[in-house]
């Protein structure tokens, strides 16, 4: 039996260079996927009132957000880890699969609670798009070329984040396309697109993987569910049952317990953890972990807000409040794509993230200044200041925990950081929400009781008193009766924060007192928001110095097994040569006074090659024939 055994096939072209054709080619499946994701978290939150109406559940529409937030949440740590197992092919196929089949179901749903449950289909698939595209750019690109292709991916995101608005109003307005009620057409959209993505991948996307034997973290995955359900349910749901509610705590005391369970699992699972707690112990990891979460709070802070104040500060609609997010877009696809270059030329990774966060914390604190009469031009350059910002950091982060681990380990090194940006997201929208309503009544009063003096606010309020027209808004009438008439409750007001369209509805004069009230409640938002991105920015700067690897993770990966395999056959042909010069029989050899025939000079050679790797010293021709000699 020859001691030296040829690589298998796998491992060989594993390692073979792709040309830039064919990256492009699985990218477009990839990022065609990844559209589907981050689109659908956006596409539905400008639907969601129409969907209500039409589904006679608008008091549950939350739980429509909520189920596919968790399911989507939970989905992607174990996506990672189950993909570093037993390859990612198949898993980003069936993500992709589970997506479709939950947005088909969704465009047919006759109640919210029906809806809820299909969305929270779609969020199991969404678990795998996002995470393993990036994983997948890891397996077959090294870090410098990574990060080039990365802010393609970014630019995705970025630009579905404006068209979810867009495309989820233009639905929401229509009654009826193609005999479907509009709404439908929603989760409808996304079964051609993920048809195609599906098939795209299928054709081109064909990684070598060879299977490593694993115990499955069953305990951690359930300890993770347990963990997250209550806390993810009372971050959506908070503020709506009161934090100090029966609910709440309940739900924080169970998802505590969980995530205690959590750790105690991966603690014992070791090495073969969802999570493996050992990567903590790189400060890389540690560093950009806690950063991602930050900066997660920050971005996700910023794209909630925004559209917010240009529907009712400046009367926008969904659909224009969305293409106003272009310059937060525009800014984070260029200082992406231009980082990804420089990158990808200089090897330099660590000042990204440090710079970003940095460029955020300003473009935070100038969104802070701003208030019902600043300019849109001004808003919007202050929102180009903030997307070139996260455009520095959010790839980098990722090209950062990638390179700190294994390259066999790299499916759940970016499913963690996905996941824990996801939780930061999660986290900072509960936190500024929870802010921004919990203060704009007090400061719409303010504002109401300076302005009400003024001669300019009660013209108007008369003039719309009298306003045939205004007379069949009910909502917005209501309103202007309870200002003439303060003593009669004033009922009407308390609406403004569930239903703020009506403000635009109103004359200007009466309406500036709310829209100003809304934007003192932002500005203390963006305040916030902003000493978060300097807390993740002083964190970045206890990054040590990276050094990108060379190597793609599927040529290491090949490398390091072709290596093994070496040392394993080697160690074995030295070993049995030792057997045979002691007198004994090694298994599948013959007997020792039969010997000197079997025994080649490969294994003679094995045993050189061993003894120089044990003593780092060349050995020469003599060692050799004096082995053959002994034996």
């Amino acid at each position: 039996m020859s001691a030296q055994t040829a690589a298998p096939p796998a491992q060989q072209s594993s390692s073979a260079e792709l040309s830039h054709g064919q990256i492009m080619t699985i990218l477009a499946g990839l990022m065609m996927g990844m559209f589907l994701a981050a689109l659908d978290q956006t596409i539905v939150s400008t639907a969601i009132r129409t969907i209500g109406d039409d589904l006679h559940g608008l008091s549950a529409q939350a739980w429509v957000t909520t189920a596919y937030l968790i399911t989507s949440t939970i989905a992607t740590p174990l996506y990672g880890k189950l993909s570093d197992i037993f390859g990612r092919r198949g898993f980003y196929l069936f993500a992709i699969v589970i997506f479709v089949i939950g947005s088909l179901a969704c465009s047919f749903a006759n109640s919210m609670y029906m809806l809820a449950a299909f969305r929270a289909i779609q969020g199991i698939g969404a678990g795998g798009l996002m995470s393993l595209a990036l994983a997948i750019i890891g397996d077959i690109l090294p870090p410098r070329e990574r990060a080039k292709y990365q802010g393609y991916f970014l630019a995705v995101f970025a630009t579905s984040s404006v068209l979810g608005p867009v495309i989820g109003g233009f639905f929401a307005e229509q009654g009826h396309i193609l005999g479907l009620t509009g709404w439908r057409w929603v989760f409808l959209i996304n079964v051609p697109i993920g048809i195609v993505a599906f098939l795209v991948v299928a054709r081109t996307l064909h990684l070598e993987h060879t299977r490593q034997d694993h115990r499955i973290d069953y305990w951690g995955a359930v300890a993770l569910t347990v963990g997250l359900v209550p806390l993810l349910t009372v971050a959506e749901q908070g503020r709506t049952w009161g934090w100090g509610s029966g609910k709440s705590i309940a739900c924080f005391a169970i998802g505590i317990l969980g995530l205690i369970a959590f750790v105690l699992a991966e603690a014992k699972m070791k090495d073969e953890a969802l999570i493996p707690l050992r990567i903590f112990r790189h400060r890389a990891v540690t560093v950009t972990v806690v950063a991602s979460v930050i900066i997660g709070m920050a971005m996700f802070g910023a794209m909630m807000m925004l559209p917010l104040y240009m529907q009712i500060v400046h009367n926008a609609s969904p659909m224009k409040s969305g293409l106003m997010m272009l310059p937060l877009v525009a800014g984070m696809m260029t200082a992406s794509i231009t980082a990804g270059q420089l990158t990808a030329r200089t090897g330099r990774v660590r000042e990204f993230p440090i710079i970003g966060t940095a460029i955020v914390t300003v473009g935070m604190f100038l969104l802070h200044t701003i208030s019902a009469d600043t300019p849109l031009w001004q808003v919007m350059v202050f929102m180009a200041i903030v997307g070139i910002g996260l455009g520095n950091c959010m790839q980098a982060l990722t090209l950062i925990v990638q390179n700190a681990v294994s390259p066999r380990e790299i499916g759940m090194a970016t499913s963690s950081a996905t996941f824990f940006r996801q939780i930061g997201g999660t986290v900072g929208v509960a936190i500024f929400l929870s802010m921004l309503f919990s203060t704009v009544g007090g400061n719409i009063k303010t504002n109401l009781t300076d302005e009400a003096k003024t001669p300019a606010f009660q013209q108007a309020l008369k003039s719309g008193l009298a306003d045939k027209e205004l007379m069949k808004d009910e909502h917005a009438y209501g309103i202007l009766q309870s200002l003439a008439n303060p003593k009669s409750g004033g009922g009407a007001l308390n609406n403004v924060s569930e239903d703020s369209s009506v403000i635009a509805r109103l004359p200007k004069a009466v309406a500036h007192p709310f829209e100003a009230g809304f934007a003192q409640s932002m500005d203390h938002v963006f305040l916030l928001a902003s000493g978060i991105a300097l807390l993740g920015f002083i964190t970045l700067l206890f990054l040590p110095k990276i050094e990108l690897r060379k190597q793609s993770a599927m040529a290491a990966a090949a490398a390091q097994d072709k290596s093994n395999a070496e040392l394993a056959a080697d160690g074995g042909a030295a070993r049995r040569a030792d057997t045979v010069a002691d007198g004994g029989v090694d298994a599948g050899s013959t007997p020792a006074d039969e010997t000197h025939d079997d025994v080649s000079d490969a294994v003679a050679a094995a045993i050189a090659r061993v003894e120089a790797r044990k003593h780092g010293e060349q050995v020469d021709h003599s060692v050799a024939r004096h082995a053959s000699h002994d034996e």
